[in-house]
């Protein structure tokens, strides 16, 4: 069984430095993210076409190379969760929670009794494929796995402080864009209907001893985030890495020309 390098990084008052996975899923580019010394992988199954079937291969990667695979799950219900910890992941992402009673049913899917209500199996990533005691995996499990509920809603941030008080829940992360839809302020990420939202709950963490977080595209972002208190930021992921890579090179490219006097003429 392997221990959380996100919450040992947590609980020692350190930040993490997550790294997005969600188009190139083979397993080699989770293997050199953890080479570069990435923290975790954030893999997303809300908003592209892959599924659970995923998760082994790049949890055994984020193994490898001592990093923490966090899964952002769709919400389909009590076996989201469950399978996404027992395929490997370190910790799960839960998007649009929006109430207290959301949060109190995620929180009670994700630990085994007396914490929670999740089901045991004991034949998964997490419990070693059988090899752990199955009382020590379920000890282990409770302690080593964290929940980070996403506030990306105007109703989520109303009853934030609610939320965060809920146990079982370790991080709060923010959702910006959706948080600026939600306020009728489309990508206006810098309005003060949204920075005070965000400031709320920072606020709401602290008070509640909980860690919270949200994405940073840029190292300015990122520690911007720092400085307001959060201990969790993304720095880039794959999809918007490659798009960016490709659309550098075509205009470092787009400038070549064929020099007319190295053309050879040819006689018809």
């Amino acid at each position: 069984m392997t221990k959380s390098k996100v919450l040992e990084k947590l609980r020692g008052g350190d930040l993490v430095r997550l790294v997005s996975i969600s188009r190139v899923t083979d397993p080699w580019l989770t293997e050199v993210a953890g080479k570069l010394g990435f923290d975790g992988i954030w893999l997303d199954l809300e908003h592209r076409p892959i599924g659970h079937e995923v998760i082994d291969r790049i949890s055994l990667a984020c193994r490898a190379t001592g990093m923490d695979l966090m899964v952002r799950i769709p919400k389909y219900g009590y076996s989201s969760p469950m399978r996404a910890l027992e395929f490997g992941a370190n910790g799960v992402m839960v998007p649009h929670c929006r109430s207290v009673d959301e949060a109190r049913q995620w929180a009670d899917w994700m630990r085994f009794p007396p914490l929670g209500r999740r089901g045991f199996d004991g034949s998964g990533a997490d419990a070693d494929f059988w090899l752990a005691d199955p009382i020590k995996y379920q000890e282990h499990a409770n302690r080593e796995t964290f929940l980070a509920l996403q506030i990306e809603d105007r109703e989520a941030v109303e009853c934030v402080e609610q939320i965060a008080q809920v146990n079982g829940v370790d991080v709060l992360f923010v959702g910006p864009s959706d948080l600026t839809n939600s306020y009728g302020v489309s990508m206006q990420f810098d309005h003060p209907l949204v920075q005070e939202a965000i400031g709320r709950v920072a606020a709401a963490a602290e008070k509640a001893g909980k860690w919270w977080g949200m994405p940073t595209g840029t190292p300015e972002a990122a520690q911007k985030a720092l400085d307001r208190g959060a201990r969790m930021v993304t720095c880039g992921g794959d999809h918007t890495l490659l798009v960016n890579g490709f659309r550098q090179a075509f205009e470092q490219f787009k400038g070549l020309k064929i020099r007319t006097e190295s053309c050879v003429k040819t006689s018809t």
